[in-house]
């Protein structure tokens, strides 16, 4: 199944990969600032989601662009877009 471009609506996501044992599923870390309400301060929070990789091309260390996707299975709601960066 290709991805269509034309036809994504959904948030896109950008974040390293930290694992792609599974077939054709990596987990994609994906680190946001938010601000304090109180302190004012920005914390760093990260979030670990489940996407499809159709190719199996991505490997630890990968910086990935991922996008709301129909649901795959119980945990895969995302699609891997295109990959950023390789891993050294």
């Amino acid at each position: 199944m290709s991805l269509n471009l034309e036809h994504v609506n959904g948030r896109t996501l950008e974040g390293i990969v930290v694992s792609n044992k599974s077939d054709k599923t990596i987990i994609v870390n994906v680190e946001t600032l938010v601000k304090h309400p109180l302190i004012k301060k920005y914390i760093r929070r990260h979030k670990k989601y489940a996407a499809h990789d159709p190719n199996n091309e991505c490997n630890i260390g990968d910086k990935v662009q991922i996008v709301e996707f129909r649901p795959m299975s119980r945990t895969k709601r995302w699609h891997l877009l295109s990959v950023v960066e390789k891993a050294v």
